[in-house]
């Protein structure tokens, strides 16, 4: 991959008893931004979150599976959803976009601050009859020491996540990524102290990112040397809405609305909250839609 995709790697370390993923997803997160013209702490609120779905998608789905991440927190970004699929695509959008805090004295913006106390919920459809939700607590708000915790308590995996999103002065996106750590059955508390170290040393995220840091370098620096990668892939951020999605929905409402929108309006027009994609509907179209009913 060259150095302005964004894609992710899967590795295992040198015992086989650690698995990790690292990834870049400055683009994409770019993208999110240019679509809901979020602002540098709705950006990088966001930004973690897309990351972060991701990171769980690749982590725990095969197949035409998804997962969706739902972050319900008290602060003035409001809330957040994401939907990752297996095939490492990522939609979401978040309730206030227009959020810009002051940073920290570290220089950093407050994502924490700006998320605030409340809930992480993560939604999986695997193709069974129901969905199977968890949820637990947000524990900061920065979203990957959420996540860490989620994966703790909601599904008992030793996990480790890291995110980082830099948000440049003119609120494009300047480097994000991110990468989840798991412990396998077989790890011994040494092998786990090891590594734990490994990761409480690692430089900030968005400076390493900033630097040109490669998801594979970043593999090694947490499972090391020795570690062997399994996968390459692309991710990006795609919806898979559709005009004809919509119309389907406006299809199913009840006479009265379908007549008021045609004598009335004179056509209708639908909005993708996860894109921002708008679908327009001409008045015969809906006309055609309430003659079939």
């Amino acid at each position: 991959m060259d150095e302005k995709t964004d894609y992710l790697v899967k590795g295992i370390d040198g015992t086989k008893n650690f698995r990790a993923i690292a990834l870049r997803t400055t683009n994409l997160v770019e993208d999110a931004h240019s679509r809901h013209d979020t602002w540098s702490a709705s950006s990088a609120a966001l930004g973690r979150t897309l990351t972060g779905t991701i990171l769980l998608a690749a982590a725990e789905l095969t197949d035409d599976e998804e997962l969706t991440v739902r972050i319900q927190g008290d602060g003035p970004v409001g809330g957040i959803v994401a939907t990752g699929k297996a095939d490492y695509t990522v939609k979401g959008y978040i309730q206030n976009a227009h959020v810009a805090l002051p940073t920290t004295k570290a220089g950093k913006i407050d994502v924490g601050r700006a998320v605030g106390q409340g809930l992480l919920a993560v939604t999986k459809d695997l193709g069974l009859k129901e969905p199977f939700t968890g949820q637990s607590a947000l524990i900061s708000g920065e979203i990957a020491e959420d996540l860490t915790y989620y994966l703790a308590q909601s599904e008992q995996i030793p996990s480790s996540v890291g995110l980082a999103v830099f948000v440049n002065p003119n609120e494009s996106i300047g480097a994000a990524g991110g990468f989840i750590l798991q412990a396998l059955p077989g790890a011994t508390e040494a092998q786990i102290t090891t590594v734990e170290q490994r990761i409480k040393n690692l430089r900030p995220l968005s400076e390493q990112f900033l630097a040109g840091v490669t998801p594979e370098q970043l593999l090694a620096q947490i499972l090391g040397d020795d570690c062997k990668l399994l996968e390459t892939s692309p991710v990006a951020f795609e919806c898979d809405c559709s005009k004809e999605k919509f119309g389907k929905i406006i299809a199913t409402l009840a006479r009265k609305d379908l007549l008021e929108m045609v004598n009335e309006d004179h056509g209708a027009e639908a909005s993708c909250k996860f894109c921002g994609n708008h679908y327009e509907f001409s008045e015969a179209e809906l006309q055609q839609m309430l003659s079939a009913k």
